[in-house]
């Protein structure tokens, strides 16, 4: 390219940034490589076109210097695509999220592969750009998107994480979420929230390994005889330091998913990563590290990370083909010693010399250490100390000045299906970092106990027909206290109905008692058993020991929880009554609560309210190893209305108790005066379909749902969550006469 092309194509860019003249010379030169004549056109056209939309020379600078190469990737027609984005996006309160529109580009392109889903990429950017960019009016556009910025900075991690179809998954639920709320749509689209990275695990692809504990479980055990806690980690969020597997008293941490590799299939990157740690803790024994200099432990582990998977492969041979596959192979005169730190590339070949006989290395020392490994290791079994002198002897030989440099040389030098060796060390003196971590253990031992860690469940989104994992934070504990002699006056109220209550209560429970014959234990002798029992032994034969018998009641087998809802709306008094719902509500539990203690049955009082997903409050009245006493009687008196009503966490909670109760017939009793709503759901639809799909898990686990509702227009939402399981009262004044006879009449 000459002056006379240049300036050509100088005057067909219509731009007059005087930085521009500094780099259009290197910018037209790549350009010229990879592009037609029609593209290098296409490519001064679409950085004429930024220019013109006034966000400075930088956004020009990223098109002119990263275009070309997406073009080659994907087809010179991305040049005008791209142009006429950023175009688009100018026009919209989003010109701040241009340049890191352009700069996530290339990464995309990359990742992306094809031109045909780079098109569904921008179409998904500008859809969630269009969906979150506010108005104040409702007309014109006048508030720029919260997310937008925060998507585009994190495209690069989040394609090397997702698909596709996962990225549009996790995008969707964070802009659906948090249309209303910019700072926590800004926190989910940054990975800074707890449902961003709940998310985007959901959606994360390979191996999992939840989906494999027991495959992996399984092999340490049949393979090498170890049984370990497996502890996974998530290698999703932290870019600066990747966790690393380790193993100490408490079990093997490894990483959550691992994608295919090198032909190797993730569940078998799962396996050498344990033979790797079952092989240390099988012939790894702990040495003093004091004594050492930190570039002598670091040869140290890879040497001794080397021996015991010479041992392991000595007794499953085939180990080495799955270790080479997952090793990498460094370039012999890749480092520059004269300008970065090689110690761990030396290491790292040398380790790949002594796993790998056709390694092709040329290095004399790495090719004498590997030598002298293989001598050592067929004198006999070495330990850690024999193989730690060996180690220094190699830091010793190769040790450079230029190892000190802060510029370390690191491709393709981390093993990692390889621990990070913890293990391997023991110390006379604690250094300031094991200092550090025990202050923090003291500290968390000592810390005072403040109540139960909240307990976490899904909550169902119906319209992607998908659970929100971990979605809601409920809180438990025991309801506090207040006056008993209040209840006693309510039932002294209610005097006549618990008399005609009682007589249908001795109807109902169990009078007669059932032999249980044929018992090693019981309460009585069996006579005839005992008899045929003493003549087989005067017979010389064996006799039956089970002579004895005991009785228990032939009648009812049932557990049963009544859930209550306490949310704001109790406080109010209903048309044509003198007192609070509230006041209604505890008056019929009392009378519940003694009838159900005369029947006998196992039975359960707890209340719950929410203050957003974040505070589903629990709380216990009744257990359902209490009796009707004084204590109860204390906690519902003091029962108080407040907040919202998150019915479906409340729910799976109540059923998760009910569930582990050993019953023939399990009831839930859900007792409420409204549709399930709360303060941070927009969508009426939301809370009543997930209550809904709360029903069906608990029917599916064997527990009847039935709902009392003092609604009087429940009608047109109860049925789509219980179906024909409830009841409307009407006439909510005659709540204390009709909740008992309900209960009876659905347990007689």
């Amino acid at each position: 390219m000459n002056e006379t092309e240049l300036q050509g194509y100088r005057e067909r860019l219509t731009c007059s940034f005087p930085q521009l003249d500094d780099v259009f010379a290197d910018c037209m030169e790549e350009a010229l490589a990879v592009l037609s004549q029609q593209g290098i056109r296409d490519y001064l056209d679409g950085a004429s076109l930024i220019c013109m939309i006034g966000r400075g020379f930088e956004p020009v600078l990223v098109y002119l210097e990263e275009m070309p190469q997406v073009a080659e990737r994907l087809g010179e027609a991305m040049l005008g695509e791209v142009a006429q984005a950023v175009w688009k996006m100018s026009r919209t309160p989003n010109g701040k999220a241009i340049l890191p529109f352009l700069q996530a580009l290339p990464e995309a392109a990359r990742r992306l592969g094809s031109a045909e889903q780079m098109q569904r990429f921008l179409e998904l950017v500008f859809d969630m750009m269009e969906r979150t960019t506010g108005s104040i009016h409702g007309f014109h556009t006048t508030i720029p998107s919260p997310g937008l910025p925060a998507l585009l900075e994190n495209v690069p991690y989040l394609l090397n994480q997702l698909s596709l179809e996962g990225l549009r998954n996790w995008v969707d639920y964070g802009v659906r979420n948090y249309p209303s709320n910019p700072d926590r749509q800004r926190d989910y689209f940054s990975l800074q929230s707890a449902d961003s990275r709940a998310i985007l695990q959901r959606e994360r692809h390979g191996t999992l390994f939840a989906d494999n504990e027991r495959r992996l479980d399984l092999y340490l055990r049949a393979l090498w005889r170890i049984k370990e806690h497996l502890v996974p980690y998530s290698t999703g969020f932290d870019e600066l330091r990747k966790p690393m597997p380790y193993f100490d008293s408490l079990g093997i941490r490894l990483p959550d998913v691992y994608d295919d590799h090198n032909g190797v299939r993730g569940i078998d990157r799962y396996r050498a990563l344990l033979a790797h740690a079952a092989a240390h803790k099988r012939w790894s024994t702990a040495i003093f590290a004091d004594n050492f200099s930190p570039f002598q432990r670091v040869a140290i582990e890879v040497f001794e990370d080397s021996r015991v998977e010479w041992l392991a492969m000595r007794e499953y041979p085939g180990l080495r083909r799955l270790w080479q596959a997952l090793h990498p192979v460094p370039l012999e005169d890749d480092c520059r010693q004269d300008e970065e730190s090689c110690i761990r590339h030396r290491l790292t070949m040398l380790s790949r010399a002594i796993l790998d006989p056709g390694h092709g290395y040329r290095n004399p020392d790495v090719l004498e250490f590997a030598e002298r490994f293989h001598a050592l290791m067929a004198e006999g079994d070495q330990d850690t100390d024999s193989i730690a002198k060996l180690a220094i002897s190699f830091i010793a030989r190769t040790r450079r000045q230029s190892d000190l440099l802060p510029n370390v040389y690191f491709k393709d030098t981390v093993v990692d299906y390889r621990d990070d060796n913890r293990h391997m060390w023991k110390f006379i003196e604690e250094g300031d970092e094991e200092e550090t971590f025990e202050v923090e253990r003291k500290k968390i031992e000592h810390e005072e106990e403040k109540g139960l860690p909240p307990r976490h469940y899904p909550e169902w989104d119906y319209q992607t027909q998908t659970y929100r994992p971990d979605w809601v934070s409920l809180y438990e504990g025991l309801h506090p206290p207040g006056d008993p002699a209040f209840v006693d006056r309510l039932l002294a109220k209610h005097s006549a109905l618990a008399k005609r209550l009682k007589q249908i209560l001795d109807l109902l429970k169990p009078q007669d008692y059932v032999r249980v014959r044929y018992q090693e234990e019981g309460s009585e002798l069996d006579l005839d058993v005992a008899i045929r029992s003493l003549i087989d032994f005067k017979s010389g034969h064996t006799p039956d020991p089970r002579i004895n018998m005991s009785h228990r009641h032939d009648g009812r087998d049932i557990a049963v929880t009544l859930l209550l809802d306490l949310s704001e709306s109790l406080a109010q008094v209903p048309p044509g009554c003198e007192q609070t719902l509230l006041q209604l509500s505890q008056e019929a539990v009392s009378l519940l609560a003694w009838a159900i203690e005369k029947l006998g049955d196992d039975f359960a009082i707890a209340g719950f309210s929410s203050n957003t997903r974040h505070e589903v409050r629990y709380q216990h009245i009744k257990g359902f190893s209490e009796h009707w006493g004084e204590e109860v009687k204390a906690r519902i008196a003091a029962m108080q209305a407040g907040f919202s009503t998150r019915m479906g966490a409340a729910m799976r909670h109540a059923g998760h108790y009910l569930g582990a109760r050993r019953a023939d017939k399990k009831l839930l009793l859900i007792l409420t005066d409204g549709e399930p709503s709360d303060i941070d759901v927009d969508d009426e639809r939301l809370l009543i379909e997930d209550a809904r799909k709360a029903v069906h898990e608990l029917d599916q686990n064997g527990i009847y749902t039935y709902c009392i509702n003092l609604d009087p227009n429940a009608d047109d939402y109860v049925g789509d969550i219980f179906g024909q399981q409830y009841v409307v009262i009407d006439r909510v004044e005659r709540l204390p006469e009709k909740l008992p006879q309900l209960f009876l009449a659905l347990t007689g």
